[in-house]
This record gives structure tokens, sequence and C-alpha cells, in this order.
């Protein structure tokens, strides 16, 4: 068995596990460097001089074993429909906290609905430490408290450039074969890609989006209640036309063949921005909540790339379950840390209007 240490994370061969750990290791920690990938795995472990394990997820007994003496898991390996659940079951059994960032409805729908499990179980299960969906999480929780009566949220953000990680991208592939869902009446529904969109006022002005199906039309139930929600994301003029024209794409990824072959070529031919291309990006993000009777309250956030931020909240999170901060179950961020919890965050902020 390797060194040990109170904090894993696996997946940190992968690009956003790599700058978790770099975060992590920023911030004076020393997680175990853990996945699947023996050479890669062992790289980034020589790399930032961290203890390692490796290990594949099928085998509970294994990955039980991996566990041994860590109190909190990071799960970076997406996608995460095929790593939270077996990485879950031998948290069980190791008695060790769960953490990861997902934005995969079900995998979120799955946690939180075995809520019972896991504390039974006496740990923390709190999927969604990043970008996806801290942001969007803690502002519908905001929008929340300043409309206690609120029974619609519309959820939005825009990325300035949008670079994507080869993980993020085999996600998303998973994601357009599922198809698009948004929450009526407090149960989820599918709609075709392109069915609806506005204009919405991001912060640095108005933007064509289109709803997609992001993990908050599944954790904001949980955080605030409101039975009706939608995501959104900003598109380039003339997108909505294309998008809406593409159904025969999403209805042949719902072929396990097609899906495979199509996140292969992703893992073959995306990178990751670099730090440099990461620094150029920046997020803006809208949301508003309305009541029966018609009233709104509206809010604008900035923040910046998605991916930083995911690292430093990810490893912000991981640093409050080691100090012991929240209690067993299933959370979402801002149940976890409260609804300003993104304003701890750097380079964030967020403006109400009423």
């Amino acid at each position: 068995m390797s060194e040990t240490s109170s904090f894993m994370i696996y997946g940190a061969n992968g690009y956003t596990g790599r700058y978790c750990a770099l975060e992590a290791v920023r911030r004076g920690l020393r997680p175990i460097i853990a996945g699947r990938d023996t050479e890669r795995v062992a790289h980034v472990a020589a790399e930032l001089n961290l203890p390692q394990r490796v290990f594949a997820l099928e085998d509970t007994v294994s990955a039980t074993r991996a566990l041994e003496g860590v109190r909190v898991v990071l799960n970076c390996a997406g996608p995460f429909s095929r790593t939270a659940k077996p990485l879950l079951d031998a948290c069980v059994v190791s008695k060790s906290h769960y953490l990861d960032v997902t934005g995969e409805i079900a995998v979120f729908e799955y946690i939180h609905q075995l809520n019972a499990i896991w504390r039974e179980a006496g740990i923390v299960v709190l999927p969604g430490a990043g970008f996806d969906v801290v942001p969007t999480d803690c502002m519908a929780a905001m929008l929340k408290e300043a409309l206690p009566d609120a029974t619609r949220l519309r959820l939005a953000f825009k990325n300035k450039r949008g670079r994507l990680s080869p993980g993020t991208a085999k996600t998303m592939i998973e994601g357009f074969a599922q198809g698009c869902t948004v929450r009526r009446n407090g149960t989820l529904e599918q709609t075709s890609f392109g069915a609806l969109s506005d204009t919405l006022p991001y912060p640095g002005g108005p933007s064509l989006s289109v709803v997609i199906p992001w993990g908050d039309v599944s954790t904001a139930y949980y955080s605030t209640g409101i039975p009706n929600i939608e995501v959104y994301t900003a598109i380039p003029p003339g997108q909505l036309d294309q998008i809406k024209s593409s159904g025969a794409i999403f209805k042949l990824l719902r072929l396990k063949w097609a899906q495979i072959i199509a996140q292969k070529i992703a893992g073959w031919a995306i990178t990751g921005p670099d730090d440099e291309q990461r620094e150029m990006d920046s997020s803006e993000l809208y949301g508003d909540a309305a009541n029966e009777e018609g009233y709104h309250v509206s809010m604008t956030m900035t923040a910046p790339n998605g991916y930083s931020l995911t690292f430093e909240s990810s490893i912000t999170c991981a640093e409050r379950v080691l100090a012991g901060e929240v209690a067993p179950g299933a959370w979402t961020p801002s149940l976890a840390f409260g609804s300003h919890f993104i304003t701890e965050l750097s380079g964030v902020s967020c403006s109400l209007k009423e």
C-alpha cells in the first residue's frame, strides 16, 4: 500500500483531476493521486511528488481496499454515470466521504434519492462541487431566499470562449444522447434541443440562449423546492436553427456504439485549455424566479472560467468536509455551505434585482 493520506483525488490523471491536485498542493494538502491507468497515474504522482493508488472501480472489494484510510475522495473521472455508483459502493464500506464534479442529471437524482443510505453509512455525499453546479446552485438558493414562494426558476450561463476538456466533451456526448431535460411541476421531463429559447440579460449584455440538460434541473429542486426549472446557455447568433435541425445526430448518439466512437474521438482530439487560454476565458450567469402572482426577482453573476472555478470550489468543498463541517447525507453545494458560498470564491461577484 502506498503512503497514506486522508484525501484522495480519483481521476487525477485526467485534465480536471490533475489541476485539482495542483490546487490541493498549493494549499498544503497531499492528496493521493488515484485512477485506473497505471502509467498516467504514476506520471502525475511523480510530477507532484504525491502518493498514488491504482485501481479500477468494477471490483468493489479492491476499490474498498484502495480507500483504506481515506476520509474524503474527490471523483474527477467522468462520465460519472460510469464511475459514481461503483465508487460510492466502495465509500459506503470504507466510510469515506464522497465528492465529485459531475453535472449529470441522472447522477444527481441517484445520489439524492438514496439519501437515507448515505446517512446510515455515516458519509457525506456531495456531487456537483465544481462549475457544475456551484454557481448556479447558489444563485438558485439566493433567488429562493429573495422570493420564498417562487414556483418557476430559470438559470443561465454564458462562457466567453468555452474550450472543453476531454472528460467534459465525453460527458456532453452522453448528455446529448439522453435528450434535453427540464422540470415541470416537480417532475423531470424531456424536450427536444432548441425547443425552448429566449434572449436573456447577462452582465455583458443580452444573448440568445437555449435550454440544455444541465444538472440544476435536479439539484436546484433539492436546494429550493421550486417545481419548475429550466437551465439555458448562450449560443452564437444563427446557431439555433442548426441545433433544431440536428435531431438526427442526437438520435444517433443514443446508440451505444455511436457514443463510444464519438467519445473516443473526443478523447483523442481534445486536450483542454492551457493556463493562458483559461485565463482569457470567463463566465457570466443570469437567473430569475417568479411566483404564481407574477412577481419576479432576478440576479446576475460574473465568475472566472468554469475550469478554474471548478479547481478552487472542489478543493474548498473537500477541505470543509475534511474539517467535519458537513453532516452525513446527500447535499447540494448551497445546502452544505449556504447560498453565499459562491461569493467566497475568487473573482465572483453577484447582483440581485428585486
